[in-house]
């Protein structure tokens, strides 16, 4: 049986999940903004044919905005992370082996069908994920997941293509034709590093001309990585499908404040919010961990003002995955770093020494006790099962404060239609 693989992406990701509860917001340009409303993270495509860069700034793209009556978001994160669940349970029904590879991505094992129908799974594939969630995707059929990859590109500037492109039909000369048109910046696993450095030893410049170096002196000049991708570009497949997500070695919380902030308590509050939301991913990953960093910093670009920026570690005791233990840490070292005077602009919680759940090591000393450990799981597995069920924060710790008026500006954001009760769709008629 042949290898054949899908590569499922869905197209304008956060703009399509605005308009798959807006249908108002159809063939009209729409916008999404970053954190606190900075600068474009998605645009439609009528946005993009009207010059609007990805990364940037919204204050550049104000007269646009008015004069095209541009529609403008800000980040909806729960929203976003719900709808893309969706699509990847609608996308497990066509496949045993599935591999999440992003927020709106996927790669699917479909060699149990047959080559000639292909095309048509593809077909169905994208029809069934419309269907059930409403967010258009495009499909790019290969032997291989770097070629699917490139497939999925390249049916995005097709329109005839319908959304979704088949290589594996494809002869070795049309292969090649393709792949000569690809530049070798856009090679999955190819980065600007990589791009350089192949350009000035053997002038590779595009998808064809890697698929055609040697394969030996590409692992011996760099790494068995490209050297894989040089044998995808083959039809050889050699990058497996992970269908197991792996565990994160550190997982970081950071945002910037929709103000900047001066206070202690304010900072306090940050910081025991963003340890909060950390330890959250970590139980959700099932795992512990035993060392918590923390950074402050001020605007770096107001330059007429006072710059200060610091970060502190510290190690706990054992490896925990409860959330207090990090929070009594996390406020101590923010306390350590404070400065008065300083305006600040962004904080953040990096938590690592990352190790799983089943295989905790106890201490020497016989601090560790497993009766106050179990107990501590179940009290956070009560809360989590809580603010899954009502919704995020629906039990939190008095540390992370009420008011927040420090939080990050979403001052466009829709609602979370999916994921707070209270701000459910509703139809009038």
């Amino acid at each position: 049986m042949n290898n054949a693989f899908a590569l499922v992406d869905c197209n304008n990701f956060y703009c399509s999940c605005e308009r798959a509860f807006n249908a108002a917001l159809h063939n009209k340009p729409v916008l999404v903004l970053s954190n606190n409303d900075g600068c474009v993270v998605a645009r439609s495509n009528e946005a993009r044919a009207l010059g609007i860069r990805m990364g940037q700034p919204a204050f550049e793209c104000r007269e646009l905005i008015e004069q095209h009556a541009i529609q403008v978001f800000s980040s909806n994160y729960s929203l976003y992370a719900d709808m893309s669940d969706r699509v990847m349970k609608t996308l497990a029904t066509f496949t045993s082996r599935l591999e999440v590879y992003s927020i709106d991505e996927a790669f699917l094992d479909v060699s149990h069908v047959g080559a000639e129908h292909l095309l048509d799974y593809g077909r169905q594939i994208r029809e069934t994920v419309w269907q059930c969630t409403g967010i258009p995707v495009s499909v790019g059929l290969a032997t291989t997941k770097t070629l699917s990859k490139i497939a999925t590109e390249v049916v995005k500037q097709n329109p005839p293509s319908q959304g979704v492109l088949n290589l594996t039909h494809y002869s070795e000369a049309e292969l090649d034709e393709l792949l000569d048109s690809i530049a070798l910046k856009d090679v999955w696993g190819i980065g600007p590093r990589y791009t350089n450095r192949l350009q000035a030893s053997r002038n590779i410049f595009t998808a064809k001309n890697l698929k055609d170096a040697d394969e030996h002196w590409i692992r011996k000049r760099f790494s068995v990585m490209v050297q894989r991708t040089v044998l995808e570009l083959r039809g050889i497949a050699c990058i497996p499908l992970e269908t197991e997500p792996k565990p994160k070695k550190g997982i970081m919380t950071a945002k910037s404040f929709g103000r900047p902030v001066e206070s202690l308590a304010e900072l306090e509050e940050a910081v025991a919010t963003y340890t909060a939301r950390a330890v959250e991913k970590l139980r959700n990953q099932e795992s512990a961990a035993c060392c918590i960093s923390v950074f402050l910093t001020t605007n770096p670009f107001q330059h007429d003002a006072p710059q200060y920026a610091n970060s502190l570690s510290r190690m706990l005791p054992f490896p925990t995955s409860f959330t207090p233990d990090f929070l009594n840490v996390a406020l101590d070292l923010v306390r350590s770093m404070y400065q008065p005077g300083f305006r600040y602009k962004k904080a953040g919680v990096c938590i690592s020494k990352i190790v799983s759940q089943e295989v905790l090591q106890a201490d020497l000393f016989g601090d560790y006790s497993l009766e106050r450990e179990y107990k501590k799981a179940r009290l956070m597995a009560m809360v989590d099962f809580i603010n899954r069920w009502w919704g995020q924060n629906t039990i939190f710790f008095g540390a992370q404060g009420i008011g927040q008026e420090w939080k990050m500006r979403q001052e466009r954001r829709s609602p979370r239609f999916t994921t707070q009760w209270g701000e459910i769709l509703v139809v009038r008629t």
